[in-house]
């Protein structure tokens, strides 16, 4: 091991971003995945037909097309990125739906009554959203987007409230910024989610909600591309049992759970930092189901079948209250789901009639619980023939997804719960959250700032603190340009 700079463990978003910087600073990098291929939260497969991809963890990536670090990288600029006309919409009982177009114009005209005040919700939000972006995916240290506090704070101290829906006169505004606060996965009304939910409803009519042409692993292919053009190598089915093993690396970067990290280090934390990570929650389950169907969706309602993210979970109060419900562990027979059929963005997800359909079940965490069942029944309810337009089918339960990646502790794909504290304090309370006791070795997954989303912003910073402190090093340049090579 001695010929490695840095190793970095896992491969997901941001084990592989934190490689890129490290890499491009002209470090000798090796990354090292336990599974058979990269990617993490960003993989691929053909569950069904060898024709048709399946995203198997995240599908729709408004962060991914937002955050400075793909911005710096050039993301656009090596994935076809696909803007669907609406970013997403919410499904209403009685053949209702709630739209949010890209265009924040045809949004309001949608919305009656609301319209002027969904304009004003937004209209300042969008108009520093840069900084609202630099402000809510930053470590929460520095001075990063302060110019978007005032307008962002004063609208996540009305929306994290239950007065917050009260500021709407109709259920469909109501239920679309109710949609993206459940984003979060955990209890709402809550300021976190405010702030996560007013982030995304502003992107959708920003740089939108996009999905990768062809599917997420393209995200992940780039990434590698890059790492590997700057003389990075990338070791899949190797699985790191102990520290030591990756001894000769001067920095170590782990895109790992923090209660991964004290088998790792072989006991050689200190107690007090092993309690404080002992101390760190995890939240609710996601419950991922996966489709092959025949057709597109039958949505009730008009518009929803142009929709590229749909959220089934009733009106404001019912997403609260089932969010809620969730976070203390009460199931319910009506959980929160997302759904995506990426062909709406990207026909040639559709092979031959065929086409994917990708859904995630919010549920309690741990659970055991099949999602096929309150996945599909979520779907029939607004879009009635749906079930016989599936021609396979796969559901994996919370307790499941987390065997599939280790990171998903008791499912939960955000590596952790978000509340006030855990926004911030990501493992433990500490001012540098991504450097650990052990001399060299960092944390860099969505357990630590700015927290989950595909936006590589965990793995950037980590590797900022790991070249500062191990190679009295700078960030360097990201872009194709600034190194004169391909890498997508």
């Amino acid at each position: 091991m001695s010929e490695v700079d840095a190793a970095v463990v896992g491969s997901g978003p941001n084990g592989l971003s934190a490689a890129v910087v490290l890499a491009r600073a002209g470090l000798r990098v090796a990354v090292y995945e336990a599974a058979d291929t990269i990617g993490g939260g960003l993989r691929g497969a053909a569950l069904f037909d060898s024709d048709v991809v399946h995203d198997i963890c995240s599908a729709v990536h408004p962060m991914a097309v937002a955050s400075p670090f793909f911005r710096e990288f050039g993301l656009a600029e090596r994935v076809d990125m696909l803007r669907p006309e609406i970013s997403y919409a919410h499904a209403l009982d009685g053949g209702r739906a709630a739209l949010a177009h890209h265009d924040l114009d045809a949004t309001c005209a949608g919305l009656g009554p609301d319209g002027p005040r969904w304009r004003r919700l937004m209209e300042p939000l969008l108009a520093r959203s840069a900084d609202m972006v630099e402000l809510l995916l930053s470590d929460l240290r520095g001075p990063s987007g302060l110019r978007a506090a005032p307008a962002l704070l004063s609208r996540v101290l009305l929306h994290g409230t239950r007065l917050g829906p009260r500021s709407f006169a109709g259920e469909e505004a109501r239920a679309l910024l109710a949609g993206t606060a459940a984003h979060l996965i955990g209890p709402l009304p809550s300021l976190p989610g405010a702030a996560v939910g007013l982030l995304l409803a502003q992107l959708a009519h920003g740089p939108g909600w996009p999905l990768p042409r062809g599917g997420s692993f393209r995200i992940a292919e780039a990434m590698a591309a890059d790492i590997r053009a700057h003389g990075g190598v990338l070791h899949t089915g190797r699985r790191i049992t102990d520290l030591r093993e990756l001894g000769g690396a001067r920095a170590v970067l782990l895109d790992t759970a923090p209660t991964a990290l004290p088998g790792l280090a072989g006991g050689r934390l200190p107690r007090g930092y092993v309690r404080g990570l002992g101390r760190y929650r995890y939240g609710p389950a996601a419950g991922k189901a996966d489709f092959l169907v025949s057709e597109p969706i039958p949505w009730s309602a008009p518009g929803v079948g142009r929709a590229g993210t749909v959220h089934i979970g009733g009106t404001a109060a019912e997403v609260f209250r089932q969010e809620t419900a969730n976070a203390r562990g009460e199931a319910g027979d009506r959980p929160f789901v997302l759904v995506v059929d990426p062909a709406v963005a990207d026909p040639g997800r559709a092979a031959s009639g065929r086409r994917p359909v990708w859904a995630y079940a919010h549920l309690p965490h741990g659970s055991a619980q099949d999602p096929l069942p309150l996945v599909r029944a979520a779907i029939e309810r607004h879009a009635p023939g749906f079930a016989e337009t599936v021609i396979a089918e796969r559901g994996l339960s919370g307790a499941a997804y987390a065997e599939y990646n280790p990171n998903y502790v008791g499912g939960d794909i955000s590596t952790g719960a978000i509340d006030l504290r855990q926004s911030v304090f990501r493992p433990v309370a500490q001012w540098d959250p991504y450097r650990t006791p052990l001399p060299g070795v960092y944390l860099c997954s969505a357990a630590t700032p700015p927290g989950p989303g595909v936006h590589g912003m965990c793995g950037l910073l980590a590797a900022r603190s790991a070249l500062r402190r191990e190679f009295g090093l700078p960030l360097p340049a990201l872009g194709r340009a600034a190194a004169g090579v391909g890498g997508g």
